[in-house]
């Protein structure tokens, strides 16, 4: 994918863009990701924090996942485990994420997380929920439907 593309797809997921995420790879069999250290990013120990860490590997999977649906499908993290390893204090952290399992109705992605050192800093699995149009449409009729009820509609 060329860089071009790899940015406009960091534009489409406004958080990862103001965390400052990098793609450097994007396909529905891999992704791989990279945040650099920054102040704006640590806890008060200078250490890069943990919800940093899990964005970044929640975004790398979940970009893993959305790219490998069928057309008009949509895809949303419904759990997410990770496991830490060691703390960053400098330098980038690099994603790598890959489809464990593609199923009709879940996508089942791990991310590991490298340090500059290339030192495994923490990993996530992480399952994400295929959701399609017509499911998506039933949603919207009951959130209107609801609304009636409320007399807001």
């Amino acid at each position: 994918m060329a860089a071009a593309d790899l940015d406009a797809l960091v534009a489409l997921m406004p958080l990862a863009a103001h965390l400052g995420l990098v793609l450097d790879e994007a396909s529905a069999d891999r992704v791989v990701a990279r945040l650099e250290w920054a102040p704006h990013l640590c806890t008060a120990a200078g250490i890069m924090h943990g919800g940093a860490l899990m964005s970044l590997a929640d975004t790398a999977g979940g970009l893993l996942a959305f790219l490998g649906l069928p057309e008009g499908a949509t895809t949303s993290t419904i759990t997410s485990t990770t496991q830490m390893f060691r703390p960053v204090t400098e330098g980038a952290v690099r994603a790598v994420a890959t489809a464990l399992h593609r199923g009709r109705t879940t996508v089942t992605a791990q991310s590991d997380l490298w340090d500059s050192a290339g030192r495994l800093v923490a990993r996530t699995t992480q399952v994400q929920a295929i959701r399609n149009t017509r499911s998506l449409r039933a949603e919207k009729r009951v959130v209107v439907f609801a609304a009636r009820i409320a007399g807001k509609g």
